[in-house]
């Protein structure tokens, strides 16, 4: 609707108008700067005189070409402005211009405009689906948590039936930890994280008991080495769901072995040694290592990856804006 009626506006503007009157303005400045040079020439004026007409026309010809670039300018300080939140755009309508604007930029103010519709329309869409997602989600996981663990709870449940229990709730957990990295991942324009200032080795400490869940009946063992511990401001989840994701990532390439988290001054890594799961130690980057780039790329936690000896695949995340935390 609105492209519509951005398309009939435009069709009163004239093409090439502004070409012309710039044509205009610099041929009147052009005869007006020869006749003054022709009547200094011929002293009919001193040559005082005519330098200051010279300057005069100049002047007079910025002017007329600045009246003329008007409305590229007022559309140029409306995008300067423009806050991709908002939903005023006003400013952006292309009826607002002159009548005797060039169709050019009338055609450019409508492109413009329908653009801005289109990001804001865009940004209500993303609210409304992270929102609605975060609900519709969670929801049924958390009743599935909750019968996974009162069907643990059954004595009279056999011991098939108690590995199956285990195996939902480790699928729980994992799913729980895939749709929180969608969600940080959909939240492009408003993350609607709470930021503050955490130890990152307090937030891999409290993440520790759902990786061992994670892990139970498998044939690797999970070791944290912590030389330095340092501070992070942000959103210690995003952190954790990061970490989530590299240490998933190690356990998806092991058929054994241990998976090491060191944290040292500004860097966290992620270490696995042992029997990869692939063959002549191949690595094999699934879906939990691209969310953890993509993680990475959008909060700037630059992420290295890799693979010594052909056993040893070692993720690294560096941390620029890091502050070191004195151990108690």
């Amino acid at each position: 609707m609105a492209s519509r009626g951005s398309a009939q506006s435009a069709l009163v503007f004239q093409r090439g108008l502004f070409h012309r009157r710039i044509s205009i303005i610099f041929g009147l400045q052009m005869l007006a700067i020869v006749i003054a040079c022709l009547m200094g020439f011929y002293d009919v004026a001193p040559v005082g005189a005519v330098l200051a007409l010279i300057v005069i026309i100049s002047a007079l010809a910025w002017l007329a070409a600045r009246r003329a670039w008007a409305p590229v300018s007022r559309l140029a300080e409306a995008v300067s402005r423009w806050d991709e939140q908002s939903l005023d755009l006003d400013g952006w309508r292309p009826d607002q211009l002159p009548r005797r604007t060039d169709a050019d930029v009338a055609t450019l103010a409508s492109s413009l405009y329908a653009f801005a519709n289109r990001i804001v329309g865009y940004n209500q869409r993303e609210r409304s689906f992270t929102r609605d997602a975060s609900h519709e989600l969670r929801s049924p996981l958390t009743v599935i948590k909750m019968s996974a663990d009162m069907l643990a709870d059954d004595p009279s449940l056999g011991e098939f039936g108690q590995r199956s229990v285990q195996r939902i709730k480790r699928s729980t957990r994992e799913m729980e930890a895939l749709v929180e990295a969608l969600l940080i991942l959909a939240r492009e324009s408003d993350n609607g994280l709470t930021e503050e200032d955490f130890v990152v080795n307090d937030v891999i400490r409290h993440e520790l008991p759902d990786v061992l869940d994670m892990l139970e009946g498998r044939p690797i063992t999970l070791e944290l080495e912590e030389p330095a511990r340092f501070a992070l401001h942000g959103s210690p989840r995003v952190f954790a769901v990061l970490c989530w994701q590299l240490i998933r990532n190690a356990c998806q390439q092991a058929e054994g072995g241990t998976v090491v988290i060191t944290v040292m001054p500004g860097v966290v890594t992620v270490t696995h040694r042992g029997e990869t799961s692939t063959p002549n130690g191949a690595d094999r980057h699934g879906f939990e290592l691209a969310i953890a780039q993509r993680i990475s790329e959008r909060f700037h936690w630059p992420l290295e990856l890799q693979t010594r000896d052909g056993r040893r695949h070692i993720a690294r995340i560096r941390f620029p804006d890091s502050q070191s935390v004195v151990a108690s």
